[in-house]
């Protein structure tokens, strides 16, 4: 069994700066590439941020430049740092990883953390 744990949303005003950690743990061997999704309301879940496991990282077109993915494959923990924060970006957070086994590559989801942006 894989588990991941998420931690560092909560509430802040519009400008500011929260920074998310995920860290996996578990049957691991090793892990592919790790990413950060979000859910707002009324929405369908979307891609934030992702990295690969060497470390090339690819972001959505509305966070770019406000946030930064990065993982330390030692501890098997992704961060998002996230910057300039704005209402918009208030969502569910979901953390994901991606195993391979067996020549399968298989998804691995947090159970999320809020993040609200006043304004």
């Amino acid at each position: 069994q894989v588990q991941l744990v998420e931690s560092g949303g909560g509430l802040v005003q519009a400008g500011g700066s929260l920074r998310l950690s995920c860290a996996a743990s578990g049957s691991i061997f090793s892990i592919n590439a790790m990413g950060w999704y979000r859910q707002a309301p009324g929405k369908q879940r979307e891609l934030v941020a992702a990295i690969t496991s060497g470390g090339s990282t690819n972001y959505a077109d509305s966070v770019k430049g406000r946030f930064t993915i990065s993982r330390d494959n030692a501890k098997n923990t992704v961060y998002l740092q996230m910057n300039s924060l704005k209402p918009e970006d208030t969502a569910v957070y979901y953390c994901n990883a991606a195993l391979p086994k067996d020549k399968h590559e298989y998804d691995y989801w947090g159970q999320g953390t809020q993040v609200t942006v006043s304004s």
